[in-house]
């Protein structure tokens, strides 16, 4: 059973920073790709970011340059980099694991607040 834990969420002020973490237990990890999404009040959930395998990466074009996606493979752990926070980043970012078809799992989420 795979499962996950994020933290690092809280407020911060507009150009601030953040760093989040996303914790998988199981023996997958290494194999899947990683990505953050969030969904802000009122909106859909959208793609934030995305590691594979092999490393490569892919961010959404609202933060391309401030953020920064990687992974810690012996930890089993996802970061995001979050710099230059504006207040549109504010919503609740979820951590996504997918191993081919037979795993699709989502973290619990963690509450950003970026105040102007």
């Amino acid at each position: 059973q795979v499962q996950l834990e994020e933290s690092g969420g809280g407020l911060v002020q507009a150009g601030g920073s953040l760093r989040l973490s996303c914790a998988a237990s199981g023996s997958v990890f290494r194999l899947s790709t990683m990505g953050w999404y969030r969904q802000a009040p009122g909106k859909q959930r959208e793609l934030v970011a995305s590691i594979t395998v092999t490393g490569s990466t892919n961010y959404a074009d609202s933060v391309k340059g401030r953020f920064t996606i990687s992974t810690d493979n012996p930890k089993n752990t996802v970061y995001l980099q979050m710099n230059s926070l504006k207040p549109e980043d504010t919503a609740v970012y979820y951590c996504n694991l997918k191993y081919y078809t037979v795993y699709d799992l989502w973290g619990q989420g963690t509450q950003v607040t970026v105040s102007s």
